[in-house]
């Protein structure tokens, strides 16, 4: 199988997108809020006790000259993420730690504030990663006596950059976990998958964070070379009012091959339901007659002569198939005794071929298993074979197509207020993200 596979097309000299997405600013905004369920943060502001507790474990006392200065409590007021075009991301986290000194006779709150760039990298896997490229911690007290300031350097001087940035990249492990996701394996068809494979790191721009992908195909476990695209894939320009969090884009290539792929798994070998029989066909075709003595079910089966191909244009798409019905009957072993070609190809094609032509016999040679048609006869065999053929094969690739393909996706999110915009060559799907909590 997998030298037959690799024989079907060439192999790709380069690897180039066919699809892609932009995460809107408002999106990110509310992927923040992955961020901080992974990091304990409440959407309403205020840490939750696990947080604290988990925030006092990673904080030390610290003395001064005048005392022992302790962290009581912590609470995480804010956590946000901004674009810094053409570099990355910018996370900020004010949080105000309840202390107490053994110099002061009261407790009292300072503010913690970190700012964080962070970067996205692509690792040896072709997974993407956040990390974290500079970090910077800043302390600010409530009071101004001496002992008040002498505890906020003494604090100050706990958050040294390393021991920051070690504690932001915690923060980042479940959002890489979620990235890893991306490139996961999703089923089309139990023979057929799909993945969505990363190129490069994303781009940050004003309009938001653009990724570039490849799709690639499995059939029974073995990737398959698919058709090189003609023309290269970019990703259109995002509308700057778009109201949505995130917006897919999927090439014309994309979806050839996506067809080409299920062609070869053999999702679209059909048997189409027929109510004719030979009786009832002999009727019209009287050769039918002498190669079946009895009346039996006459059973059409559907073959791609080549894949199919879609064509994008602004509001409508359309979908070319290339069939060739193998006509024959049963119930014993199927046995084809015509092949007829259906539009958008040429005419019909009649078996025996056309070299053999002459006087339009009354049966079929003593012997043939096939059936000669007399010209004449074209338009009697596709007023027979057409209505079931226009009705069947859609119908069967509805049902091949119905369960849909998993769109590229991350885990934790899944989308809604889905919608779909086809334009010349590529669509788009809008959507806003919906997060998934985590109980417990």
């Amino acid at each position: 199988l997998s030298i037959l596979l690799s024989l079907l097309v060439p192999a790709q000299p380069n690897r180039s997108p066919d699809c892609g997405g932009i995460l809107t600013p408002s999106g990110l905004s509310y992927c923040k809020c992955g961020l901080c369920i992974s990091s304990g943060i409440s959407r309403g502001g205020r840490g939750s006790t696990r947080t604290s507790q988990r925030w006092r474990r990673r904080l030390p006392s610290a003395s001064n000259s005048e005392g022992r200065v302790q962290v009581t409590s912590v609470n995480v007021s804010s956590l946000s993420l901004s674009l810094v075009p053409h570099a990355g991301l910018r996370l900020s986290i004010d949080a105000h730690l309840g202390t107490s000194s053994s110099a002061l006779s009261t407790s009292r709150v300072v503010k913690l504030s970190i700012l964080a760039d962070l970067h996205v990298e692509m690792n040896l896997e072709g997974n993407l990663e956040l990390g974290t490229s500079s970090c910077k911690p800043t302390v600010e007290g409530t009071g101004s006596s001496t002992e008040e300031v002498e505890s906020s350097l003494c604090l100050l001087s706990l958050f040294s950059t390393p021991q920051v940035c070690l504690d932001v990249s915690k923060l980042l492990l479940s959002p890489n976990e979620r990235l890893f996701s991306l490139t996961t394996q999703f089923p089309i068809t139990p023979s057929c998958q799909v993945q969505y494979v990363p190129l490069a790191v994303p781009m940050f721009s004003e309009q938001g964070i653009i990724i570039s992908l490849q799709t690639t195909f499995q059939v029974a476990g073995i990737p398959i070379p698919l058709p090189v695209s003609p023309v290269p894939f970019s990703m259109p320009e995002p509308a700057s009012s778009s109201p949505s969090h995130l917006t897919l884009a999927f090439s014309e290539h994309f979806y050839t091959s996506l067809f080409f792929a299920l062609e070869i798994a053999g999702a679209f070998n059909m048997t189409l339901l027929s109510p004719l029989t030979t009786n009832t066909m002999a009727q019209k075709i009287p050769q039918m007659g002498s190669l079946f003595q009895e009346d039996v079910p006459v059973i059409l089966q559907a073959v791609f002569r080549s894949s199919p191909r879609v064509e994008l244009e602004e509001g409508k798409a359309a979908l070319k198939l290339f069939l060739t019905v193998h006509v024959g009957a049963g119930p014993a072993a199927f046995q084809s005794f015509l092949s007829v070609s259906v539009p958008p190809a040429p005419p019909p094609l009649l078996l025996p071929p056309p070299s053999r032509a002459g006087p339009c016999p009354s049966a079929p040679a003593l012997g043939s298993s096939k059936l000669w048609l007399c010209p004449w006869q074209d338009a009697v065999l596709e007023e027979m074979l057409m209505p079931i053929i226009r009705r069947e094969v859609p119908a069967q690739l509805n049902a091949v197509l119905s369960e849909g393909i998993f769109l590229p996706h991350i885990s934790g999110f899944t989308y809604r207020d889905v919608s779909v915009v086809i334009h010349r060559d590529y669509v788009l799907v809008p959507c806003n993200l919906q997060l998934q909590e985590r109980i417990g």
